[in-house]
Protein backbone atom coordinates (compact mmCIF):
# COMPACT_ATOMS: atom_id res chain seq x y z
CA UNK A 1 0.00 0.00 0.00
CA UNK A 2 1.22 3.48 -0.80
CA UNK A 3 2.18 5.69 2.15
CA UNK A 4 -0.52 8.33 1.56
CA UNK A 5 -3.27 6.14 0.09
CA UNK A 6 -6.80 7.57 0.59
CA UNK A 7 -5.56 10.89 1.92
CA UNK A 8 -5.85 14.44 0.65
CA UNK A 9 -3.10 17.03 0.69
CA UNK A 10 -3.02 20.80 0.20
CA UNK A 11 0.39 22.20 -0.70
CA UNK A 12 1.11 25.92 -1.11
CA UNK A 13 3.90 27.32 -3.24
CA UNK A 14 3.67 24.10 -5.21
CA UNK A 15 4.24 25.28 -8.77
CA UNK A 16 8.02 24.98 -8.52
CA UNK A 17 10.93 23.96 -6.33
CA UNK A 18 10.35 22.10 -3.09
CA UNK A 19 6.57 22.52 -3.22
CA UNK A 20 6.33 21.00 -6.68
CA UNK A 21 8.54 18.07 -5.68
CA UNK A 22 6.33 17.47 -2.63
CA UNK A 23 3.16 17.58 -4.71
CA UNK A 24 4.53 15.10 -7.25
CA UNK A 25 5.82 12.68 -4.62
CA UNK A 26 2.68 12.84 -2.48
CA UNK A 27 0.57 12.09 -5.53
CA UNK A 28 2.89 9.20 -6.43
CA UNK A 29 2.31 7.86 -2.93
CA UNK A 30 -1.46 7.92 -3.37
CA UNK A 31 -2.54 11.34 -2.08
CA UNK A 32 -5.19 13.43 -3.81
CA UNK A 33 -3.45 16.77 -4.14
CA UNK A 34 -4.35 20.44 -4.38
CA UNK A 35 -1.46 22.29 -5.97
CA UNK A 36 -1.68 25.93 -4.87
CA UNK A 37 0.53 28.79 -5.97
CA UNK A 38 0.46 32.52 -6.63
CA UNK A 39 0.94 31.52 -10.27
CA UNK A 40 -2.29 29.66 -10.97
CA UNK A 41 -1.33 28.61 -14.49
CA UNK A 42 1.90 27.04 -13.28
CA UNK A 43 0.01 25.31 -10.47
CA UNK A 44 -2.40 23.80 -12.97
CA UNK A 45 0.53 22.57 -15.07
CA UNK A 46 1.83 20.61 -12.10
CA UNK A 47 -1.67 19.26 -11.49
CA UNK A 48 -1.83 18.16 -15.14
CA UNK A 49 1.42 16.26 -14.71
CA UNK A 50 -0.09 14.41 -11.78
CA UNK A 51 -3.34 13.64 -13.60
CA UNK A 52 -1.40 12.48 -16.67
CA UNK A 53 0.19 9.81 -14.47
CA UNK A 54 -3.19 8.67 -13.18
CA UNK A 55 -3.28 10.73 -9.98
CA UNK A 56 -5.83 13.15 -8.62
CA UNK A 57 -4.86 16.82 -8.59
CA UNK A 58 -6.36 20.28 -8.72
CA UNK A 59 -4.30 23.38 -9.51
CA UNK A 60 -5.43 26.65 -7.91
CA UNK A 61 -4.16 30.20 -7.67
CA UNK A 62 -3.75 31.62 -4.17
CA UNK A 63 -2.00 34.57 -2.58
CA UNK A 64 -1.42 33.17 0.91
CA UNK A 65 -1.07 36.67 2.39
CA UNK A 66 -4.80 37.20 1.70
CA UNK A 67 -6.95 35.43 4.31
CA UNK A 68 -9.97 35.42 2.00
CA UNK A 69 -8.04 33.62 -0.74
CA UNK A 70 -6.69 31.10 1.76
CA UNK A 71 -10.23 30.47 3.00
CA UNK A 72 -11.42 29.79 -0.54
CA UNK A 73 -8.45 27.49 -1.09
CA UNK A 74 -9.13 25.37 1.98
CA UNK A 75 -12.85 25.26 1.22
CA UNK A 76 -12.11 24.17 -2.36
CA UNK A 77 -9.87 21.36 -1.08
CA UNK A 78 -12.54 20.05 1.27
CA UNK A 79 -15.24 20.40 -1.40
CA UNK A 80 -13.13 18.53 -3.96
CA UNK A 81 -11.93 15.66 -1.76
CA UNK A 82 -14.18 15.67 1.30
CA UNK A 83 -11.26 15.81 3.72
CA UNK A 84 -8.07 17.72 4.42
CA UNK A 85 -5.62 15.21 5.81
CA UNK A 86 -2.29 16.91 5.08
CA UNK A 87 -1.42 20.60 4.90
CA UNK A 88 2.00 21.70 3.68
CA UNK A 89 2.69 25.41 4.08
CA UNK A 90 5.56 25.82 1.64
CA UNK A 91 4.91 29.23 0.05
CA UNK A 92 7.57 31.72 1.08
CA UNK A 93 9.83 34.50 -0.13
CA UNK A 94 13.30 35.80 0.69
CA UNK A 95 14.08 39.32 1.90
CA UNK A 96 17.16 40.30 -0.15
CA UNK A 97 19.39 39.81 2.93
CA UNK A 98 18.39 43.23 4.30
CA UNK A 99 19.92 44.09 7.68
CA UNK A 100 17.79 45.82 10.29
CA UNK A 101 18.54 49.44 9.43
CA UNK A 102 17.52 48.89 5.79
CA UNK A 103 14.27 47.03 6.45
CA UNK A 104 11.36 49.20 5.35
CA UNK A 105 7.88 48.83 6.79
CA UNK A 106 6.72 47.58 3.38
CA UNK A 107 9.38 44.84 3.21
CA UNK A 108 8.74 43.76 6.80
CA UNK A 109 5.01 43.53 6.25
CA UNK A 110 5.37 41.68 2.94
CA UNK A 111 7.72 39.01 4.32
CA UNK A 112 5.67 38.43 7.45
CA UNK A 113 2.41 38.39 5.48
CA UNK A 114 3.58 35.56 3.22
CA UNK A 115 5.98 33.60 5.43
CA UNK A 116 4.06 33.74 8.70
CA UNK A 117 0.53 35.05 8.27
CA UNK A 118 -0.14 32.72 5.34
CA UNK A 119 0.67 29.56 7.30
CA UNK A 120 -1.32 30.93 10.26
CA UNK A 121 -4.42 31.43 8.12
CA UNK A 122 -4.10 28.00 6.53
CA UNK A 123 -3.40 26.19 9.81
CA UNK A 124 -6.34 27.83 11.54
CA UNK A 125 -8.73 26.74 8.81
CA UNK A 126 -7.22 23.27 8.43
CA UNK A 127 -7.44 22.59 12.16
CA UNK A 128 -11.20 23.08 12.10
CA UNK A 129 -11.56 20.32 9.48
CA UNK A 130 -8.95 18.08 11.10
CA UNK A 131 -10.78 18.27 14.42
CA UNK A 132 -13.92 16.98 12.69
CA UNK A 133 -11.90 14.15 11.15
CA UNK A 134 -10.03 13.38 14.37
CA UNK A 135 -6.71 13.36 12.54
CA UNK A 136 -4.37 15.41 10.39
CA UNK A 137 -0.77 16.28 9.66
CA UNK A 138 0.57 19.80 9.18
CA UNK A 139 4.04 20.46 7.80
CA UNK A 140 5.37 24.00 7.87
CA UNK A 141 8.41 24.66 5.71
CA UNK A 142 10.80 26.86 7.64
CA UNK A 143 14.54 27.01 6.97
CA UNK A 144 17.84 26.73 8.75
CA UNK A 145 17.32 30.48 8.70
CA UNK A 146 14.68 29.76 11.36
CA UNK A 147 17.33 28.20 13.58
CA UNK A 148 20.45 30.25 12.88
CA UNK A 149 20.66 34.01 12.56
CA UNK A 150 23.12 34.14 9.69
CA UNK A 151 21.35 32.76 6.62
CA UNK A 152 19.15 35.68 5.55
CA UNK A 153 18.08 39.20 6.40
CA UNK A 154 16.16 40.30 9.48
CA UNK A 155 12.60 39.89 8.19
CA UNK A 156 13.07 36.41 6.70
CA UNK A 157 14.98 35.20 9.75
CA UNK A 158 12.27 36.50 12.06
CA UNK A 159 9.47 34.94 10.02
CA UNK A 160 11.09 31.51 9.91
CA UNK A 161 11.93 31.52 13.63
CA UNK A 162 8.33 32.47 14.40
CA UNK A 163 7.01 29.71 12.14
CA UNK A 164 8.89 27.13 14.20
CA UNK A 165 7.43 28.50 17.43
CA UNK A 166 3.94 28.49 15.98
CA UNK A 167 4.34 24.91 14.84
CA UNK A 168 5.51 23.72 18.25
CA UNK A 169 2.48 25.31 19.87
CA UNK A 170 0.07 23.74 17.38
CA UNK A 171 1.72 20.36 17.79
CA UNK A 172 1.38 20.53 21.56
CA UNK A 173 -2.14 21.96 21.67
CA UNK A 174 -3.65 19.35 19.36
CA UNK A 175 -1.54 16.28 20.10
CA UNK A 176 -4.32 14.54 22.01
CA UNK A 177 -6.76 15.14 19.17
CA UNK A 178 -4.90 13.15 16.55
CA UNK A 179 -3.30 16.13 14.84
CA UNK A 180 0.44 16.52 14.35
CA UNK A 181 2.34 19.65 13.33
CA UNK A 182 6.00 19.49 12.37
CA UNK A 183 8.57 21.67 10.64
CA UNK A 184 10.90 20.89 7.78
CA UNK A 185 13.94 23.19 7.79
CA UNK A 186 15.89 23.03 4.53
CA UNK A 187 19.40 24.28 4.03
CA UNK A 188 20.66 25.37 0.62
CA UNK A 189 18.45 23.84 -2.06
CA UNK A 190 18.49 24.29 -5.83
CA UNK A 191 15.24 26.20 -6.41
CA UNK A 192 14.18 29.44 -8.07
CA UNK A 193 13.50 31.33 -4.83
CA UNK A 194 16.18 33.91 -5.68
CA UNK A 195 15.13 34.41 -9.31
CA UNK A 196 13.83 37.97 -8.86
CA UNK A 197 16.08 38.88 -5.94
CA UNK A 198 18.03 42.12 -5.62
CA UNK A 199 20.34 41.26 -2.71
CA UNK A 200 21.75 43.90 -0.45
CA UNK A 201 25.49 43.68 -1.08
CA UNK A 202 26.61 43.95 2.54
CA UNK A 203 23.91 41.66 3.90
CA UNK A 204 24.44 39.05 1.20
CA UNK A 205 28.19 39.07 1.77
CA UNK A 206 27.75 38.51 5.49
CA UNK A 207 25.17 35.77 5.05
CA UNK A 208 27.30 33.93 2.50
CA UNK A 209 30.48 34.18 4.55
CA UNK A 210 29.93 30.66 5.90
CA UNK A 211 28.90 29.12 2.59
CA UNK A 212 32.22 27.31 2.24
CA UNK A 213 31.22 25.12 5.20
CA UNK A 214 28.12 23.86 3.35
CA UNK A 215 28.80 20.28 2.26
CA UNK A 216 26.63 20.59 -0.85
CA UNK A 217 23.38 21.98 -2.21
CA UNK A 218 20.29 19.84 -1.87
CA UNK A 219 17.70 18.96 -4.48
CA UNK A 220 13.93 19.53 -4.10
CA UNK A 221 13.28 15.80 -4.40
CA UNK A 222 15.41 15.16 -1.31
CA UNK A 223 13.30 17.58 0.71
CA UNK A 224 10.12 15.99 -0.64
CA UNK A 225 11.19 12.63 0.78
CA UNK A 226 11.66 14.21 4.21
CA UNK A 227 8.22 15.82 3.93
CA UNK A 228 6.73 12.45 2.98
CA UNK A 229 8.08 10.95 6.18
CA UNK A 230 6.54 13.74 8.28
CA UNK A 231 3.20 13.47 6.49
CA UNK A 232 2.91 9.69 6.69
CA UNK A 233 2.13 7.29 9.53
CA UNK A 234 5.85 6.52 9.64
CA UNK A 235 6.06 9.71 11.73
CA UNK A 236 3.03 8.91 13.91
CA UNK A 237 5.01 9.64 17.10
CA UNK A 238 6.79 12.70 15.70
CA UNK A 239 5.06 15.94 16.68
CA UNK A 240 6.16 19.51 17.35
CA UNK A 241 9.58 18.76 15.92
CA UNK A 242 11.88 20.52 13.46
CA UNK A 243 13.54 18.22 10.96
CA UNK A 244 16.66 19.88 9.55
CA UNK A 245 17.63 18.75 6.05
CA UNK A 246 20.78 20.66 5.17
CA UNK A 247 23.38 18.01 4.34
CA UNK A 248 25.15 18.72 7.62
CA UNK A 249 25.67 22.47 7.18
CA UNK A 250 24.50 23.36 10.69
CA UNK A 251 26.74 20.65 12.11
CA UNK A 252 29.74 22.86 11.32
Amino acid sequence: MKKLENSSALITGAASGIGKAIALLFAQEGAKVVVADLNGEAAEEVAKQIRHKGGHALGLACDVSDPHQVKRLVEATIHEYGTLDILVNNAGIMDDFMPLEKVTDALWEKILAINLNGPFYACRLAIAQMLIQGKGSIINISSIGGIAGSRAGLAYTTSKHALIGMSKNIGFMYAQKGIRCNVLAPGGVNTNIMIDAHPDAEGAALCSSGAASMPRMGEPEELAKAALFLASDDASFVNGETLVADGGWLAY
